[in-house]
């Protein structure tokens, strides 16, 4: 079936309610899994390199980063030590690893090569997620009650942007001006101008509430929420703020990206799956499956350049920590 014809098929599915996969296939394949051995506790978030095929991940609650090389499907490094790692980014032009760590509110930058630390920078308290802005070179990072913190290629602390509450995910557009961040204490997203550092507008997204991942279609203006109560997809127009489309989605999501080259929203749930999400166009959306996971399996990482949809599945009882692989169906 081509591409024209699912796309027709599926908008007519949006308007009758009816459920349809085009392909008839399952939307994601399982292409190995990677353990983690003796890694205990929560696992955050990723990062990868260019290739999309070397991952560092946030190993929360065993205090690690984990260096996992997917060809040869196995760790390959650890950073030990570290108090609550939650967020991580990989600069491939510098070769710097940076590591956001909650417990004691610093970004650590290592050299990506040799794992030496090079740097460590302070921002008081919870510093998190990690966004790397590809028009300056500087590193944004979400910190503490809170605000967004700004460093440069030095590693120098340059600025902030103070946004009253603690920032979840928040999300740069390349070509224009804004910033998307999730503030669920504020039951919203705040807008901000990256030339001013300041908060320009916010956006409701009641009765949707407890929204922290999000993703970005900015070619055609939508932004991508993930809410958990109650669970949905929540859509909406960056140009003003509206709700396109509210969806119900998998569980305690704390993770979403969007594929633009098929045309999918991959939303990763703790209850123990990724849902899928067609878009059929900038209007409609429809759930297409659900890949069963494993229990509090909530991040992960789309990797573009790899083809690949990265899980992560935390140590629980006779559960093995390790790393889905998945490809998306063509």
């Amino acid at each position: 079936m081509t591409r024209s014809s699912c796309r027709l098929l599926l908008a007519f599915a949006v308007l009758t309610g009816i459920s349809l996969r085009c392909s008839g296939k399952d939307p994601l394949h399982l292409e190995k899994e990677i353990p983690l051995p003796g890694v205990e506790g929560r696992i955050d978030h990723f990062a990868a390199d260019d290739t999309g095929l070397r991952l560092f991940v946030a190993a929360l609650g065993n205090g690690s980063v984990e260096i996992v090389d997917v060809r040869k499907g196995e760790r390959t490094a650890e950073i030990k030590g570290l108090k609550e790692p939650q967020g991580t980014f990989y600069n491939t032009k510098t070769d710097q690893l940076y590591v956001a760590t909650g417990g004691d509110g610093k970004l650590w930058i290592y050299n990506g090569t040799t794992l030496e630390l090079q740097k460590t920078v302070e921002f008081g308290d919870d510093a998190d997620n990690v966004r790397y802005d590809r028009r300056t070179g500087d590193v944004w990072v979400g910190y503490g009650d809170g605000g967004l913190g700004i460093v440069d290629s030095m590693g120098k602390k340059i600025g902030a942007v103070e946004l009253g509450t603690h920032p979840e995910s928040f999300q740069f557009e390349e070509n224009g001006d804004h910033i998307y961040a999730n503030v669920p204490k504020q039951l919203g997203v705040s807008v901000i101008d990256r030339q001013k550092r300041a908060v320009i507008t916010k956006w409701g997204l009641a009765p949707s509430l407890a929204n922290f991942p999000m993703a970005l279609d900015e070619v055609d203006k939508r932004l991508f929420v993930g809410c958990r109560l109650p669970a949905r997809l929540v859509v909406l127009d960056t140009n003003s703020g509206q709700k396109i489309s509210t969806l119900p989605a998998v569980g305690d999501a704390d993770d979403i990206f969007y594929d633009s080259s098929k045309h999918l929203v991959y939303v990763i749930g703790g209850e123990g799956m990724v849902e899928v999400f067609f878009q059929h166009d900038p209007e409609h959306y429809q759930s297409i499956g659900k890949e069963l996971t494993a229990p509090g399996a909530r991040t992960g990482l789309f990797a573009p350049s790899a083809n690949h949809l990265y899980v992560a599945v935390p140590h629980r009882g006779s559960q093995a920590a390790k790393i889905l692989v998945y490809t998306p169906a063509p």
